[in-house]
């Protein structure tokens, strides 16, 4: 499925009433290929992971070229829709955050994760509104996944964390927001209680301590992400393999589990 529009409708169905979404966030073409090829519905990109394959660290340190150009690449191998995740909008103006929406979906994509950080919440909801008129602008009805570090940063004493994030879930919401993303969320009654009372679906993200797919969406959830966890284990096991190689060149240790080479070749042939 290559239309946008088309996608992006595919896209806000998978978060529907009834709906819980897993999320396997991949960092650039052929690790998006991979995961759409086990039976993924969508795509998520993740910014720590996008970025290290690129050679930058994570936080607004991508150059845009080359975050629009990653994107361009991912979304050439997909049939399912792709949501990107475009950090801060890479800019404290509304204005600017929507132009970049705009070339993101020029690129390809139809969901963008946009977080909120330290960034006053008025603000962030006015970068909320300026993407969701891009979007608008392009024809493309995009999923704004609006993520609050109010648990990630401890941006509030732990007792009133809950009350500020369905605060500025009400803002958010206002502004134009699809969803809510809330990473560093864990305990059941948090989960269960911003479900309840955001009006948004709910994404959480996979850390240590989070419960499995099956809780979450009993308390209420209809998404969870990876985030950079993939990545993050990915590169954690390429630096073994490589550590080992290198001290010894056991050819045996960095062969064993290699997945076949016609097998990974033949995923990323041309499909059509």
């Amino acid at each position: 499925m290559r239309d946008r529009e088309a996608q992006a409708e595919a896209f806000h169905a998978l978060h529907g009433e009834g709906q819980f979404l897993v999320l396997a966030n991949a960092w650039d073409a052929g690790s998006a290929r991979l995961i759409e090829s086990l039976g993924a519905p969508a795509i998520a990109t993740t910014s720590s992971g996008v970025s290290w394959a690129r050679g930058y660290a994570d936080g607004h340190a991508l150059p845009l070229p080359t975050l629009l150009a990653t994107i361009a690449d991912i979304a050439r191998v997909l049939e399912v829709p792709l949501t990107t995740d475009i950090e801060g909008g890479f800019s404290d103006d509304p204005v600017a955050v929507g132009r970049l929406v705009g070339d993101v979906v020029a690129a390809g994509a139809v969901g963008i994760n946009l977080e909120d950080g330290t960034t006053a919440p008025d603000r962030f909801a006015a970068k909320i509104a300026a993407a969701r008129e891009a979007g608008a602008a392009a024809g493309v009805r995009v999923f704004v996944n609006a993520r609050t570090d109010v648990f990630l940063r401890g941006l509030a004493p732990e007792g009133e964390r809950v009350a500020e994030v369905l605060r500025r879930a009400g803002l958010y919401k206002a502004a134009g927001a699809d969803g809510l993303f809330v990473p560093g969320a864990r305990a059941d009654a948090d989960i269960a209680a911003i479900a309840a009372g955001a009006g948004l679906p709910l994404n959480i993200m996979a850390q240590p301590g989070v419960p499995p797919a099956r809780r979450l969406r009993e308390l209420g959830a209809r998404r969870l992400s990876a985030g950079g966890a993939i990545a993050q284990s990915v590169l954690t096991e390429a630096a073994e393999l490589a550590r080992s190689f290198l001290a010894d060149g056991d050819c045996d240790a960095v062969t064993r589990r290699a997945m076949p080479y016609a097998d990974l070749n033949r995923l990323h042939a041309p499909r059509r």
